[in-house]
């Protein structure tokens, strides 16, 4: 039978309004989404349906410029320290490490114990602090979220895991490894993660309340991260749409991004050559891939649904107006095709339900590969993994509903970075950020820069002319003012060092390396020098993240499961060899009989 839509989540007990006493300090809601491109969200652009966090931007500033990693860990590690992702101990991520680097200074792939977290700075000044979803910054005791800071923590340690099963994503890893308050947790029957981590999240606040603390609630969702599923109500709404293929979407949301004053107009972009040719794919091709973006836009609108719940909670329970609301992507969209190889392919198809009627939904692993990927960051270029603008550049919303210096309902152009949010934060609940020192041991120090004054009006960047480095993989980038320096390795890229006008070329279609040779030769010294001070190394020859992501799963599954599945088959051989004999002896023996 096939699965039907996740039931709805019983509502939670409301406890009067009265509860929590009033407080100077802002409660603070981190709510991040996994994979979205820059076009993800309606008020950024998108098609689907959004209005929850299309309501938060109403009510706050939406930030069109705003960069992060190129993968999940690194900036995770810089939204929870404000620092830096080499100096924070993601140099890289487990998946995506080539052996040659592992153990190096900055290359840990885990959070170090040098940086500290948002969880710890607000805890010390009072506050109550809560995680749930998806961690990804280390797994061992002194790693997990209770040890880094928050009071209670329902977790995955892993990359994704899937969203209607305590399952992993299977070929990568061997469980999904959630904990609560460190230790081994169990899923609820009913489970769907986006609904999931929002009903714990909700427990957590109500449990605390009686303290009269604010707190701090970072909601860390596996919407949009492969395997993409939806309940099946959510899916079925976007039944008629993407019929047209991933061109037309990009050119849609392109129109619709200038439309809201996101993006220029006019901006100009490119076709990026990993895009395939919609019109030279076969009728069931076609088909079969609307129907993916039609389970990751459900998968969208779940998530925001569930956004929407907790708002609605926060404003019966009287809270909704002293909270800061923050909401971005971890990075761009997920290019990444899980069955572009024979292997892969092979493998899949026997751990899961792959025929079209059950895509995106239970016992599926689907991905929208790299044509929906470019659009769903345009009309910007390149996507998850790379240092383009589609790596980068993802949608960013800070509301404060209750202090009426927090402006509303505008766009912030000026330049802005993850490593901004922990400053950000600590300034508008009015607690001071940590030093070199903390708790007597030596921590890096923040260094990004508070956001406060472009939420209060101040036009441009608090960054000013400042340099701004960025390395992952081989993808890198420098960012200072309105330009950038930025290099994508291949496939991506050819290696090669460019340089853009991302304020009035975000596509990153004009390359003024050749125009402005003075402003390329000191940017390039500026990220030379931000790769010396930051431990950056280079990467062996002929790598790229796909082959080293294809490469950890064979090592940490494939291989042990190919050893299982011949093993298995040697013993099915073994038997029909025995059978076999045995046949032939009692063949001989009546044959002698009869011959006798």
């Amino acid at each position: 039978m096939p699965p039907t839509a996740a039931p709805a989540a019983a509502p939670n007990p409301t406890p009067p309004p009265a509860v929590q006493a009033k407080t100077s300090h802002p409660n603070i809601v981190i709510l991040v989404a996994d994979d979205w491109g820059f076009s993800d969200v309606g008020s950024f652009g998108a098609g689907y349906a959004t209005p929850n966090i299309d309501a938060l931007a109403h009510a706050g500033v939406r930030f069109s410029n705003f960069h992060v990693s190129g993968s999940c860990s690194p900036t995770r590690a810089m939204l929870q320290t404000g620092v830096m992702n080499h100096r924070n101990g993601l140099g890289n991520m487990p998946e995506t490490i080539p052996p040659e680097h592992v153990g190096k200074p900055g290359y840990d792939t885990v959070l170090n114990h040098r940086v500290v977290t948002i969880g710890d700075i607000l805890r010390a000044a009072g506050y109550r602090t809560y995680l749930t979803g998806k961690w990804h910054l280390g797994s061992d005791a002194t790693r997990l979220p209770v040890a880094r800071g928050y009071d209670r923590a329902f977790s995955l340690a892993d990359a994704g895991a899937d969203n209607f099963d305590q399952r992993p994503i299977e070929g990568m890893y061997d469980t999904a490894r959630w904990t609560e308050d460190g230790k081994p947790a169990t899923l609820p029957r009913d489970y769907y993660s986006s609904r999931f981590v929002v009903d714990k999240m909700i427990d957590y606040i109500d449990g605390g309340a009686a303290s009269g603390k604010p707190f701090l609630a970072s909601i860390n969702f596996l919407a949009n991260h492969i395997p993409v599923q939806a309940p099946d109500s959510d899916i079925a709404r976007y039944a008629a749409m993407y019929h047209d293929g991933w061109t037309a979407l990009r050119e849609a949301r392109t129109k619709r991004a200038a439309a809201l004053g996101i993006m220029p107009e006019n901006a100009p972009m490119v076709m990026m050559a990993t895009t395939p040719d919609w019109s030279k794919l076969s009728a069931d091709e076609r088909k079969a891939a609307a129907r993916v973006m039609q389970a990751y836009a459900g998968m969208a609108t779940a998530m925001d649904r569930e956004i929407g719940r907790l708002v609605a909670h926060l404003k019966a329970t009287g809270q909704y107006d002293n909270t800061v609301f923050v909401f971005l992507s971890d990075n761009g969209p997920e290019p990444t095709d899980p069955y572009n190889r024979l292997r892969n392919r092979i493998f899949l198809n026997i751990e899961y339900d792959t025929s079209f009627d059950n895509i995106g939904r239970r016992n599926s692993l689907s991905a929208i590969g790299p044509g929906w990927a470019s659009a769903a960051a345009s009309p910007l270029s390149g996507y998850k993994f790379s240092a383009a603008e589609g790596g980068l550049r993802v949608p960013l919303i800070v509301a404060w509903p209750g202090n009426a210096k927090i402006r509303a309902s505008v766009i912030s152009n000026g330049f802005a970075h993850v490593t901004d949010i922990v400053p950000t934060l600590a300034d508008l609940a009015g607690v001071p950020l940590p030093g070199g020192t903390w708790d007597g041991k030596a921590v890096e120090p923040v260094t990004g820069r508070s956001l406060v004054p472009m939420l209060e009006g101040v036009e441009g960047s608090v960054h000013g002319d400042a340099p701004l480095g960025y390395e992952l993989a081989g993808n890198a980038a420098l960012f200072r003012g309105r330009y950038k320096l930025v290099r994508n390795l291949p496939p991506i890229g050819d290696g090669g060092w460019r340089l853009y006008d991302i304020g009035a070329d975000p596509g990153e279609t004009r390359d003024l390396s050749a125009a402005m040779p003075d402003r390329f030769a000191a940017m390039q010294a500026d990220y030379r020098a931000f790769a010396q001070e930051n431990g950056v190394l280079d990467m062996p020859p002929g790598y790229t993240a796909d082959e080293q992501i294809n490469r950890y799963a064979w090592e940490h599954q494939g291989r042990k499961r190919a050893i299982q599945a011949g093993a298995v088959l040697g013993g099915i051989l073994a038997a029909l060899i025995a059978l076999l004999w045995v046949w032939h002896r009692r063949r001989r023996a009546r044959n002698s009989l009869a011959g006798g």
